[in-house]
């Protein structure tokens, strides 16, 4: 099969990471793959090097920007035609909201030589934060993408509940593929536990909780400095806080900053990730708005205990007592019961990684994904 993946900007994200994986995975089975990805800007960092490793044919839009940009979209729309009608792929497979939208529109008006057209659904574009017209805006936008393509792809059942509620698309129209992790390129790294913190000037033996993630204002970073104060017990503990983004100048700006126990990384290779989970006791997302959060998949197959707020696709990797803590969404004091409750009971801890690394194993593979995103295709394409 000839493929076409569309995303919008190939920063390092789980969307990203999750399509970079598919591309390498569908080069390797023998198909020929071209990803299409708009302009990379900002400090959240960029998969680029790892797409051109993935040995798909690279196409930069340079219209298809993140934003809302009626004379950019329609340019972008123009452009994802034309690349459509130049590479005649036999499957159009679109990634992230924007090029969710403006890619669906353009293979669909294409389609009359027999393409298929699918879309994954890696995080809900809508959510209760949102201006009551932006979020009616948007759910009107995916009612109308979901009608310009063949399938759907959610990572997380949650994902179809709420495009079901919303009338955005029937059940019958999805399958449900969970987001693929590479399991090998995360195991324990205990032997960095020490060199990480030293380099921070983490105490050896404080506490320390942890966030790998972009800075941004969704991802709970602002929960967790809330919370700091009240996570002092019979030791010092710290926040780990890995990753970078624009709403950086707003955490730094935060009252517990001052109480001087909290690291912000900055940007960090994806490759090194494991070495900065080894210096955590447990990784905190506190995220309003989650797709599935392959950072939770990850840390658990690195052996550090998980806390998160229960939403989005979340739970589908957090089973509360199981393999991780869910604290309801928002509640700061149930996160910090939860985070306590990690951090004053390693053996607690560790029960819960046990589990939940088999369960990341058994049901987040790349492996997995690969194999079933291949199979719907040939379902679709040759059916």
């Amino acid at each position: 099969m000839r493929i076409l993946h569309v995303i919008t900007r190939l920063i390092l994200g789980g969307a990203q990471q999750n399509t970079v994986l598919s591309c390498r995975a569908q080069v390797e089975a023998g198909h020929d793959v071209h990803l299409a990805f708009g302009p990379i800007h900002g400090p959240e960092g960029s998969l680029l090097e790892e797409a051109r490793a993935s040995g798909a044919t690279l196409h930069e839009v340079t219209s298809l920007v993140r934003e809302l940009s009626p004379r950019q979209d329609l340019a972008a729309y123009r452009a994802l035609r034309r690349l459509t009608r130049e590479t005649q792929p036999d499957l159009v497979h679109s990634h992230s909201s924007k090029a969710g939208v403006v890619a669906r529109a353009a293979a669909w008006a294409e389609r009359d030589r027999g393409l298929r057209v699918v879309h994954t659904v890696h995080g809900l574009p809508f959510h209760d934060r949102q201006s009551r017209l932006r979020h009616r805006l948007y759910v009107g936008l995916e009612r109308y993408a979901a009608k310009r393509c063949d399938h759907l792809i959610a990572i997380t059942p949650a994902m179809v509940e709420a495009f079901v509620e919303h009338r955005i698309a029937a059940a019958a129209k999805f399958t449900v593929i969970p987001s693929g992790i590479d399991v090998e390129a995360f195991k324990p790294r205990p032997e960095r536990r020490e060199a990480v913190r030293d380099r921070f000037g983490i105490p050896r033996n404080a506490k320390v909780v942890g966030h790998v993630g972009r800075l941004d204002p969704l991802k709970g970073h602002t929960d967790l400095l809330d919370v700091l104060p009240d996570l002092q017990d019979d030791h010092e503990t710290w926040l780990l806080l890995v990753g970078d983004g624009f709403h950086r100048v707003a955490i730094e700006a935060h009252p517990s900053m001052k109480l001087g126990r909290t690291v912000l990384t900055g940007l960090v290779p994806l490759a090194d990730v494991p070495d900065y989970l080894a210096a955590m006791d447990v990784m905190a997302l506190p995220s309003y708005q989650e797709g599935q959060s392959r950072t939770l998949c990850e840390a658990l197959l690195c052996g550090v205990p998980v806390v998160g707020y229960d939403v989005g696709g979340i739970p589908s990797v957090v089973i509360d007592g199981e393999t991780g803590r869910l604290a309801p969404v928002g509640d700061r004091a149930a996160l910090s019961a939860a985070l306590l409750d990690v951090l004053r009971d390693p053996g607690y801890g560790a029960r819960l990684v046990a589990a939940g690394r088999e369960h990341v194993a058994e049901h987040f593979s790349a492996d997995a994904m690969n194999r079933q995103l291949l199979a719907l295709y040939e379902r679709l394409v040759h059916p």
